[in-house]
């Protein structure tokens, strides 16, 4: 948005004690209210600008998560103990929610060899959607369409990998391609129907399941909080009723932020699940 010098700018913040997101620094237009769009996801280069390294806002709160993530399973691993106590406590469960929740229902007692994968799927989407609600970033990283695709790239090639080990590449392909059991003049429909699902639509359904639900998410907050900062602090036109519909606004905004904390903690479960389905299905001996 293009602001004019003569134009204020509002930011009123939530307290911290509410989990809610400090309302956006956004400028209130002088010819009333513009609700937030896409245009909110572009950010200039804020570290090597120029350079084709450049690091945006966006980019920078990758690095963050990742090092952020890296550091506490690196100090839970340092405490870990036969019975781990404080924070060795909260990694163990963490942990055992995937080996048991996810690897090991899904894939039985092959599930052991990809836990470290699956951890680190479900655990790095986690943290990267509540970037969403954590005061002053009020961004999911996952919302913007490069982090979901390079998440369901990797597990393309891991679930493919993992077939072609377990039947070698021809094999994995009979297997893929051709169920057994099905008149050979079905396979002219068959074939083509499951290499479209399989190594198409697969990363792309992941990709998008992702993105959309915290693109959705971060765009209903950003639309409570404004619309609050706009009632609330904004032009009245001296109508001070206006401020009763701004704390509704406020106490919707603050409701779905907690709504927005369970769906990023279904959206990591959901993907790092499906993760798990394609990689059964692709070392299985049979579909």
């Amino acid at each position: 948005m293009t602001l004019a010098s003569t134009v204020p700018v509002a930011v009123p913040v939530v307290p911290s004690t509410s989990g809610a997101v400090p309302l956006a620094a956004t400028p209130i237009p002088p010819d009333g209210f513009t609700a937030p769009g896409i245009e909110e996801f572009f950010y200039e280069p804020i570290l090597f600008d120029g350079a084709f390294f450049a690091i945006n806002r966006l980019a920078l709160m990758m690095l963050m998560v990742s090092g952020l993530l890296c550091l506490a399973f690196g100090l839970g691993a340092r405490r870990f103990t036969v019975v781990p106590r404080g924070w060795g406590q909260v990694i163990e469960v963490g942990l055992d929610f995937v080996r048991l929740q996810i690897a090991q229902d899904v894939l039985g007692d092959k599930g052991k060899r990809y836990v470290p994968y699956l951890s680190a799927i479900f655990f790095f989407i986690l943290a990267s959607n509540l970037t969403g609600v954590i005061p002053t970033i009020s961004l999911p990283t996952t919302s913007v369409i490069a982090m979901p695709l390079v998440l369901a790239l990797c597990t393309w090639v891991v679930f493919n990998a993992e077939g072609i080990r377990a039947h070698g590449f021809g094999g994995y392909l009979k297997n893929t391609l051709f169920p057994p059991g099905l008149p050979k003049v079905l396979y002219l429909i068959i074939v083509p129907i499951e290499f479209l699902s399989t190594f198409i639509l697969r990363p792309l359904t992941l990709t998008l399941r992702l993105l959309a639900n915290m693109l959705a998410g971060h765009l209903i907050l950003a639309l409570f909080f404004t619309g609050t900062t706009y009632l609330l602090l904004g032009y009245q036109d001296g109508r001070a009723y206006t401020a009763l519909f701004g704390l509704g606004a406020f106490a919707a905004g603050t409701a779905f932020v907690f709504f927005e904390v369970f769906i990023s903690f279904l959206q990591a479960y959901i993907f790092t699940l499906l993760t798990a389905v394609y990689i059964g299905s692709a070392i299985e001996a049979e579909h």
